[in-house]
């Protein structure tokens, strides 16, 4: 298999996938990698994991039983973003808010209806819990914006009508107006699907080869190199297309995600893709040759960095800038933006072209180093 006089023959390459194929359909851990943990990942990401803010439980102390205070406890009662237990004192509801129970205290204090029948709108005091700091402003900036909204109902000073801006905002967003945390992230899980059958998969494939003590049987073939690489890489290639292609249509009907683009850019996206994570996963089995162990490199290498480094959860630009410049070295930071842009903008070409030919590149990267490797451990 190492001689360099060897041509490339394309019965050997169909007899050497048919092969591969066969041992593929033998193997049901590889169809419970492919087709049911992407299924499960995508639910979990579709439903478990949301970025939206739910109905904030918090605690109205209600010190004033005035009709003003009376109509600001309905105002917060109506939000559909708080849900409100009542009390009426601190005291009762403190142990609520170390448990976990509530995460804000809003105060109306006792002397709230004095002030408002004088035509002001008196303060109240919001007491958030700070070990979640997200939630924190949110009860605030929301809780302070139900008591400027009664208030300018209620025709008082301090309320939202009484500071007017000389321009009118009305704001407006584009292709996700919902603002629904579930259009971006169940996107950026196929990645996350592709990378696990990209990488884990073709990382177990030649190192299973070594442990089952096939290799040898392998070296004395006359099969070319391109041909040995290419008959590992193009059954893997298939199935994360076709694993691809499920994880869209359940997008898409099971979870609402809009579809603007179309399904050759899908394919065109996902393909240039596929080329870098199975190059990797061919190098890590190659240079490793023992399942467990690629495995965990495989692991270490691209399911982490896809999850944490290219964008999908956490801003890049939110990063410090050494961590900014590591993420350029994870193919699935160009991958996600991509397929974002085919679901929920279209076939934006000047967007997704770039990306396209930086993965490729990446995939010729891996290739010639999985190459190197492979030749290297058959000499």
């Amino acid at each position: 298999m190492s001689k360099a006089g060897l041509r490339f023959d394309p019965r050997r390459l169909a007899a050497l996938v048919r092969k591969e194929g066969t041992q593929i359909m033998r193997d049901p851990s590889t169809f419970l990698i492919a087709f049911v943990l992407p299924l499960i990942l995508l639910f979990l990401f579709g439903y478990a994991v949301s970025l939206d803010t739910p109905r904030t439980r918090i605690a109205l102390v209600l010190e004033d039983s005035s009709a003003p205070a009376l109509g600001l406890a309905q105002a917060y009662r109506n939000s559909p973003y708080f849900d409100v237990a009542m009390a009426r004192s601190v005291a009762d509801v403190r142990g609520m808010m170390v448990d976990g129970a509530v995460r804000a205290i809003i105060v109306i204090p006792q002397d709230f209806g004095k002030g408002a029948t004088r035509g002001k709108a008196p303060p109240i005091q919001i007491i958030t819990d700070g070990s979640q700091p997200n939630t924190a402003s949110f009860a605030a900036a929301y809780g302070e914006g139900v008591r400027a909204s009664w208030a300018a109902a209620e025709g008082l000073d301090g309320g939202a009508s009484q500071a007017v801006p000389p321009i009118g905002v009305n704001p407006r967003y584009w292709y996700n107006p919902g603002l629904r945390s579930r259009f971006f992230l169940v996107p950026g899980s196929i990645a996350i699907v592709m990378t696990m059958i990209g990488t884990l998969l073709t990382a177990l494939v030649v190192a299973r080869e070594w442990e089952r003590g096939t290799m040898e049987a392998m070296m004395a073939t006359p099969i070319s190199m391109v041909e040995f690489i290419a008959s590992k890489v193009i059954p893997y290639f298939l199935l994360g297309l076709a694993s691809m292609a499920l994880c869209s249509v359940l997008a898409v009907v099971a979870f609402g995600v809009p579809f603007r683009g179309s399904v050759f850019a899908l394919f065109a996206i996902a393909s240039a893709f596929l080329m870098p994570a199975l190059g990797l996963g061919l190098f890590i089995s190659s240079a490793t040759k023992n399942q467990f162990v690629a495995s965990q490199v495989a692991l270490l290498a691209a399911f982490l960095p896809t999850f944490l480094l290219s964008g999908f959860l956490f801003e890049i630009a939110s990063m410090p800038w050494p961590i900014r410049l590591i993420t350029y070295a994870v193919p699935a930071r160009y991958l996600i933006p991509s397929l974002q842009t085919v679901f929920l903008a279209g076939d934006l070409w000047a967007l997704i072209l770039p990306n396209i030919a930086i993965m490729l590149g990446f995939g010729a990267l891996f290739f010639f180093l999985s190459f190197r490797a492979t030749r290297r451990s058959l000499d």
